[in-house]
């Protein structure tokens, strides 16, 4: 308990709680329609994609800049989309196979790239190997500026535009008739997809950054079966799994964020599949009784 007192008298640690809290919930939110549109194998993709940007981006440049990490990461994650759409649209190769071959090449490039760095040029000096697993301890108050930003503009898009989007995933050609541009939504919503991967990366990495889009939305999902309060409810569980996971790793002497996250992420998501209102487990076995 003291340990915890001093942690919210730390300024910087009050910070960083706060950027994981944004976090957890922007990702909750919009990974309640990555879920439905059966998108989480794309955001895996953009995830491990954003570990060879990332790496460019430093023997480019020599230093570690978390902007330019930034941005490298976007611009592979662009690349691996694209590259999985026109796998699929000039080959016989179905879209999860499509999905997997970019995945693990590019995660593989990443590596390769993160071993040379770390042998040649000072690597773990520069801090990369923190976006494989994250390290809230290891990011200073800009960064997690950044995040929360970032995190806060997801959250006002995705509320701006969450009609248009349950109307798209849910009915597409209704959605055409409305005279929606499903098209461009589509577009929006894996610009959006992308750019929760690239803030996200730094807290909770590359490897399991898409863990944190998908774990919040399938636990809420025990508890309605509204979209609306879904996504509310996804978004609470992220923010408190970002909460929990970002406080045990900064008490606990650099205990990797990510691993903490998903770990609480995943406890509540067992805690809903057994209680959930809806499709609890507990609760279809009294309504068999």
């Amino acid at each position: 308990m003291q340990e915890l007192l001093e942690l919210f008298q730390n300024p910087n640690a009050r910070w960083v709680l706060f950027g994981s809290i944004l976090l957890g919930f922007a990702s909750g939110l919009i990974g309640s329609f990555v879920l439905l549109k059966k998108q989480s194998l794309i955001g895996d993709a953009m995830a491990h994609a954003a570990l060879p940007g990332i790496c460019i981006a430093y023997l480019i440049y020599g230093v570690k800049s978390t902007p330019l990490f930034l941005l490298g990461a976007a611009v592979s994650g662009l690349i691996a989309t694209y590259l999985i759409q026109a796998i699929v649209n000039h080959s016989r190769i179905k879209t999860d196979a499509s999905i997997g071959v970019v995945l693990s090449v590019s995660f593989g490039i990443g590596i390769v790239l993160l071993t040379y760095i770390t042998r040649h040029s000072g690597g773990n000096q520069a801090g990369l190997d923190d976006f494989i697993f994250g390290q809230a301890a290891a990011m200073v108050r800009s960064d997690v500026q950044m995040i929360a930003v970032g995190s806060l503009l997801i959250i006002l898009l995705t509320s701006l535009l969450f009609k248009e989007f349950k109307i798209s995933t849910f009915d597409p050609q209704y959605a055409k008739g409305l005279g929606l541009p499903v098209k461009g939504l589509n577009a929006i919503l894996m610009v959006l997809v992308i750019s929760m991967v690239v803030i996200g990366i730094q807290m909770v990495g590359v490897v399991l950054m898409v863990a944190l889009l998908i774990t919040p939305p399938l636990a809420a999902r025990y508890w309605t079966d509204r979209l609306e309060w879904m996504g509310f409810i996804s978004g609470l569980i992220g923010a408190v799994s970002g909460w929990i996971g970002t406080a045990i790793s900064t008490m606990g002497e650099g205990l990797p964020t990510g691993p903490l996250i998903v770990l609480t992420a995943s406890s509540i998501f067992i805690l809903s599949l057994l209680f959930g209102l809806r499709k609890g487990l507990l609760i279809k076995g009294v309504q068999r009784i």
